[in-house]
């Protein structure tokens, strides 16, 4: 197992209302990307793709407010429609055109809202295992239920904090990975070090709780702002990758994302869990180079 690269350098970006912590990789390419992490995620979730991709896309990998190094909203709002406002104004900051927008899980419902409602900001939109609404019984959507219930959610993270960051750690990353061996013990190392850091943030737990519950919210949407109904909505080119041994997306709803979004290819990569771009960034990044290319030349013709 190759050593793996450090997480990429990063800075605050003051948004107006809220400022939030964008990772980025050297700006040499004139395509420019922005990845959205998922649930308990941060920025370094796409680290390694990221340098796969460095070649084709500027990267920038955002912490939503609240996670990773972003600090907490002014007001206190965690909900999708939140998270996907402060992508808007990062992706208006940039000021490069139309990104490639990546999501994983939360990251992935907040993409494709902002893919709905903001067209002319995404040339081409890449989702990875999205948190879109299923309601049938499945363990992993069980939990976030669980967790999302009001004051409960909070109660629970933080009475978890008396355990072991090692083993909070290990129990998530089993749930996430399909195979515990893939994770190098350098990023299980940053990993343990990233959560005791955040440990110590008063804000940290309500972050989580109130994040789950702006998924459940969602699974209960109805109208035209229901996820599946603005998925069919997007024009841009979209990839969607599951993990076939995803044990928090059921990765069977790839067959209603092909009968949903227009323009859609789908992956569906055999020995991957819920986070495929960090499992396997190598074929991740292969799928995505296909659709950027293909995006590419469209808006040239």
């Amino acid at each position: 197992m190759n050593e793996p690269i450090p997480v990429w350098p990063g800075q605050l970006v003051d948004l107006g209302e809220q400022e939030v912590f964008v990772r980025s990789t050297p700006q040499t390419a004139t395509e420019t990307a922005v990845f959205v992490h998922g649930l308990a995620g941060s920025a370094t979730n796409w680290t390694d793709l990221m340098n796969e991709l460095r070649d084709v896309v500027a990267g920038h990998a955002v912490d939503l407010p609240g996670a990773g190094y972003s600090p907490a909203p002014p007001s206190g709002d965690y909900s999708v429609d939140a998270h996907t406002q402060s992508v808007i104004r990062l992706i208006e900051n940039l000021d490069r055109g139309p990104v490639h927008l990546f999501g994983n899980s939360l990251g992935g419902a907040v993409s494709v809202r902002l893919a709905a409602t903001r067209p002319d900001l995404v040339r081409s939109l890449i989702l990875v295992s999205p948190a879109l609404p299923d309601l049938l019984p499945r363990y992993g959507p069980a939990r976030v239920v669980v967790s999302a219930a009001p004051r409960i959610g909070e109660w629970a993270v933080e009475h978890l904090r008396v355990l072991p960051a090692e083993k909070r750690i290990n129990a998530t990353l089993a749930m996430c990975y399909a195979d515990l061996a893939r994770v190098h013990p350098e990023r299980l190392r940053e990993a343990i070090e990233e959560l005791r850091r955040r440990d110590a943030l008063a804000y940290a737990g309500q972050a989580l709780a109130a994040s789950a519950r702006g998924i459940v919210s969602e699974y209960f949407r109805r109208g035209e702002d229901n996820l599946w109904r603005q998925a069919a909505k997007i024009i841009a080119p979209t990839l969607v990758i599951h993990g076939r041994k995803d044990r928090l997306v059921d990765p069977r709803m790839a067959a209603r994302a092909g009968r949903t979004f227009p323009k859609v290819r789908l992956v569906l990569l055999p020995n991957a869990g819920h986070v495929a771009q960090m499992e396997f960034p190598d074929l991740v990044a292969r799928e995505a180079r296909e659709l950027i290319a293909h995006a590419v030349a469209a808006q040239a013709a």
